[in-house]
């Protein structure tokens, strides 16, 4: 698990005030200590330890504190403790995943409008992809529309999806704020309480934030972790990442483009056609957060203590491992269901598009290969997991779960492969995934005997009815 399971620090990849700032920053105990308590680094004109507005703990959120712009400072910072909505500041969120994409990549690309030729060539990767794709499995595309994205169209698009993802982890936490008091004393509180849930939902949407806005830095599609992400039927790409990803492949760009065009295709085919998935695997996130436990104790005691006038002591309090999952068979079941669910998607995506793309790309084995390091070395998914709700993705299922499924593909073809996406209780274990031959050679369930039975219960009231009628018309003509 995460050190900080629920993002209340800079995502792994965040540089803060670049490799001296990090130095710094160990040296004083690490992550956002009381010189940033609100973990606003990400912000144009945050000052690092040591820098401008080091001291102030709102310098990083508003800059230098000049006086042209000290009352939109103040009326941001009201608006912040004056916000009354949900367990997250979504307003805030998008701010900063914005301002986070203003700022470039790590690597020093910028994001940019996507021109008319990106356009052109993402659709016909997509198109093309398509068609491959008719040959690998019998689920019929998926894609209503191909779009290319800029890296801000990405978090305008996908940040809804985002709001379903993280509000039930927040929602505990925000619960556990209000609950702490006893009720007596809670009346006298309001106040601060009020006061606390606006902080923390402005902490998680400063950090959902910066996470969001690293990620759109680095995703190339819309479905790179494996969960649907983007609107329903919407194929889409980032010709900037793509460009970015491909750079030190030696791999021609349209193979690139065309490989990861098989993917979100893939994706795509495979949320449209199995309708109960996306609510299968949103449900499995759900049923983790649930199992999110709150040391109270060590809440009750930051509460007690708390001082409006030195707001980095919750901040401090939120990064000492006070929210863990709960040690619990039913948690731990929640768990395997997510990593389970999310290695199945992303292995039979990585099985189909091999399968498509192997005959017709001489690259096919090495971006495969090249995905899958990615997604091991801490790709997008693992890393956003990581840091939103505090799961790490095991990168050890991806592969098993993908061998399975080609398995399966050599034993049933591609029919009674795709077969198994028809009910949740069909698609293989996490024992399965430790012994896939076991699964792929165990007896196939024959269900046409059980359709045959349903179909005659379902036939029995009619003729019962039938026979009712009957009775009681020979009764009448007995009469």
């Amino acid at each position: 698990m995460s050190d900080t399971p629920f993002g209340f620090g800079l995502p792994p990849e965040e540089p803060d005030d670049g490799d001296e700032g990090k130095k710094k920053d160990q040296q004083s105990g690490g992550g956002q200590g009381p010189a940033n308590p609100f973990g606003f680094g990400g912000l144009p004109g945050a000052g690092g330890p040591g820098g401008p507005g080091a001291d102030n703990p709102f310098a990083a959120m508003f800059g230098s504190l000049n006086p042209t712009d000290l009352g939109a400072a103040f009326q941001q910072l009201g608006q912040m403790l004056s916000y009354e909505g949900g367990p997250v500041n979504w307003d805030m969120a998008k701010q900063i995943a914005r301002q986070t994409v203003s700022q470039g990549s790590p690597d020093g690309t910028k994001d940019a409008s996507v021109g008319p030729a990106d356009r052109k060539a993402v659709e016909e990767a997509v198109r093309l992809a398509d068609l491959w794709l008719d040959d690998a499995t019998s689920l019929p595309s998926g894609a209503a529309s191909a779009v290319a994205w800029s890296r801000a169209e990405w978090v305008e698009a996908t940040l809804p999806a985002w709001k379903e993802l993280v509000d039930p982890v927040a929602e505990r936490v925000g619960t556990a704020m209000g609950d702490v008091l006893p009720e007596e004393m809670q009346a006298m509180a309001g106040p601060l309480i009020g006061m606390m849930r606006s902080m923390g939902g402005a902490m998680f949407g400063t950090q959902i934030g910066q996470a969001v806005g690293v990620l759109a830095g680095e995703v190339v599609g819309s479905s790179d972790i494996g969960l649907p992400l983007a609107p329903a039927g919407k194929a889409a790409l980032l010709p900037v990442n793509i460009e970015t990803f491909g750079k030190d492949l030696s791999v021609p760009q349209e193979e690139v483009r065309l490989y990861l065009a098989l993917r979100e295709a893939a994706h795509q085919r495979l949320f449209a056609h199995v309708p109960w998935l996306r609510s299968h695997l949103f449900g499995a996130v759900d049923g983790y957060a649930r199992g999110i436990k709150v040391d109270t104790a060590k809440l009750e005691d930051v509460v007690g203590q708390f001082d409006p006038q030195n707001p980095e002591q919750l901040q401090e309090a939120l990064q000492q491992g006070m929210f863990q999952p709960e040690d619990t068979p039913e948690q731990k079941a929640a768990l395997a269901r997510l990593e389970t669910a999310l290695a199945l998607v992303e292995g039979w995506v990585d099985a189909v598009v091999h399968a498509a793309a192997k005959p017709r790309l001489a690259s096919a084995d090495a971006l495969r290969e090249t995905l899958r390091r990615r997604r091991a070395s801490g790709g997008p998914a693992e890393q956003t997991f990581a840091t939103l709700i505090g799961l790490e993705l095991r990168p050890r299922r991806l592969r098993d779960a993908s061998r399975l499924w080609a398995s399966l593909t050599d034993a049933r073809g591609v029919d009674g492969r795709d077969a198994l996406w028809h009910h949740p209780d069909m698609l293989p274990t996490a024992t399965d995934l430790d012994d896939p031959d076991g699964f792929v050679h165990r007896e196939q369930i024959d269900f046409s005997e059980l359709d045959k039975m349903l179909g005659e219960a379902a036939d029995k009231p009619d003729l019962k009815k039938k026979d009712d009628g009957e009775d009681k018309n020979k009764g009448d003509d007995a009469g």
